[in-house]
This record gives C-alpha cells, sequence and structure tokens, in this order.
C-alpha cells in the first residue's frame, strides 16, 4: 500500500542523479529482473522483457483475482474495492503454495499444490468454477466451506494493492531496489526472498535505499519515462516466505524497528510508451519533476 514519506535509515544511499547514473561509482545502475502477477496472490510471472503503457501501465498485471465469498463485484461496472475483499497473501499465506502460470495466448491456467494440479481454461464458464472449486478446497479452513469467485478485470482495471487509492495508482508499477532488499537481510543474518515485495521491477547497483529519495522524480528505465508517486509501506503479505508459504520474517515489524518506518520501494506512474528489458540502464532526474494536470 502507498504510505507516507518515511524517515530515512540510519545510513542511507547517496541521491540519485540523472548527470550521473543512479550508482555510485564505478557501477551501472540498471534492470535486474522483471515480473507481473496474471491472478492477485499468485505466482510471479517472470519476464525478460515487459511493455509500458502511459495510458494503462503494465498491461496483464493482477488482471484476474479470487473475490472472497461475501464480495460483491461487477465485472460489467467495475469499482474499486479494498485488497481485503479479494484472496491474498496477507490473510491467506497457504497461497503461496500455489505453482501458478497463466498462458494469456491460450487462456490456460496451471496449478499445481500438494492437494492437487488443475489446469482450467479461463474463458470456460465450468472451468472457472473448477477453479473456485479448487481454492475453496485449499482453503476451507478460513472460507469455512464457501467458495470464492475468480473475477476478471481488463485493461482499464486491475487488481493492484493501490487500486483502493485511485485509477493512477491501479495503472502504477512498483519497483523494487534489490540492494534495500540485501540491507534488511543483512540486518535480519537471514536470508530475505526479493518476491517477498512482489514488484514489476527489480532494480540493481544502486545505492541501498536511494529509491525512497526517487519520490517527486522522473525515472528513466530503459528509455521509457516513469514519476516515482510514493513510497511503499509493507503489509503482511511480506511475512511470507514465497518458497514455503510460512510466515517467517515480520517485515514490517522490522522494517520499523531497523529503520524507523515500513517502506521498501515505490509506486511510479508510466510516463511515455515502450519496451524495458532486464539489463536496461536506469537513471533518475535530479529535479523534482512538475505535477501533471
Amino acid at each position: 500500500m502507498p504510505a507516507a514519506a518515511p524517515r530515512r535509515p540510519s545510513s542511507p544511499g547517496a541521491f540519485v542523479s540523472a548527470a550521473v547514473p543512479a550508482g555510485s561509482v564505478g557501477r551501472v545502475p540498471r534492470i535486474a529482473h522483471l515480473y507481473r502477477y496474471p491472478i492477485k496472490g499468485l505466482s510471479a510471472e517472470m519476464l525478460g522483457s515487459m511493455t509500458l503503457s502511459a495510458s494503462e501501465g503494465l498491461l496483464m498485471d493482477r488482471v484476474y483475482a479470487l473475490a472472497r465469498p461475501e464480495t460483491v463485484f461487477d465485472e460489467a461496472h467495475p469499482q474499486r474495492l479494498s485488497k481485503t475483499r479479494f484472496l491474498m497473501l496477507a490473510k491467506n499465506a497457504e497461497l503461496a503454495r500455489v505453482a501458478s502460470r497463466y498462458d494469456a495466448a491460450t487462456g490456460l491456467l496451471t496449478l499445481d499444490h500438494p492437494v492437487g494440479k488443475l489446469t482450467a481454461d479461463l474463458g470456460n464458464a465450468r472451468d472457472r468454477t473448477a477453479v473456485e472449486d479448487y481454492f475453496a478446497t485449499l482453503l476451507a479452513d478460513t472460507l469455512h466451506g464457501d467458495r470464492p469467485r475468480l473475477v476478471a478485470g481488463s485493461d482499464s482495471h486491475r487488481f493492484t494493492d493501490a487500486s483502493i487509492v485511485s485509477a493512477d495508482m491501479m495503472r502504477a508499477i512498483s519497483i523494487i531496489n534489490l540492494a534495500s532488499v540485501r540491507d534488511i537481510a543483512d540486518r535480519l543474518g537471514t536470508d530475505v526472498h526479493h518476491l517477498r515485495f512482489r514488484a514489476n521491477i527489480y532494480v540493481d547497483d544502486v545505492d541501498a535505499w536511494s529509491e525512497l529519495d526517487w519520490v517527486g522524480h522522473e525515472i528513466d528505465l530503459g528509455g521509457v519515462r516513469a514519476k516515482a508517486l510514493v513510497p511503499t509501506g509493507r503489509c503482511a503479505a511480506t511475512t511470507v516466505n514465497p518458497r514455503t508459504g510460512e510466515r517467517d520474517i515480520r517485515i514490517p515489524k522490522e522494517l520499523q524497528a531497523h529503520y524507523g518506518h515500513i517502506n521498501c520501494g515505490v509506486y511510479a506512474a508510466v510516463r511515455s510508451d515502450g519496451t524495458i528489458r532486464i539489463g536496461d540502464q536506469v537513471t533518475v532526474d535530479d529535479q523534482a519533476a512538475p505535477e501533471q494536470p
């Protein structure tokens, strides 16, 4: 979720300037990983390249969701709802143990968990019901026998955590600095997998925590322009180990204890169209960007 401006860490990284690429001397800041999450709460889809749009953000990101049994959602007239109205890792850690893959070209969703495997055509009503039954069984203890409903968004409506804030935030992309993740791991003395943070873009060779200074500035991501909007306040979803499904690190509490805030990463609005790739250079303007009307 978006958060207020943080108190900076005790050892902040240097501010990132477009005149000198966003890292220390000798390093070239770059895009290290790209992901999207076709179904809210389920597996990340690793990408080698990513097409971004100023009008739509990242297509096929959180375009499906599993609405909780009591949630009312009309696909024909979608309204922005809180993430708590859907199945999500913050409340349903077992979702992390489901290996899912969605093929946008065929509409096929594959689910694999110790309880069983399912392949379903999301364009078929019977198959969608089978997906709902799959999660009703998987989460029977927390859903009390009720069945979630698989709902679809569109290019203009997606189920991002920040969608409740505004339509602009619904289309925002999320960026994580891997140096900050490593700094958290060093402070805690344990491995912290970057997918705990479920970001779209992971950058590296940037000073730890310098991304929190990007807010209000434009970023060049391999030739695509974006504007950092707000730091990302971390929720209970980050307590879930993406490999095991166990809640093993209290990330928000540890962030507060070690840094005086619960932020890691930033949300950014896409300002131009284009395709970015792993290895692309990252720079940040040294002057704050003007507000758009």
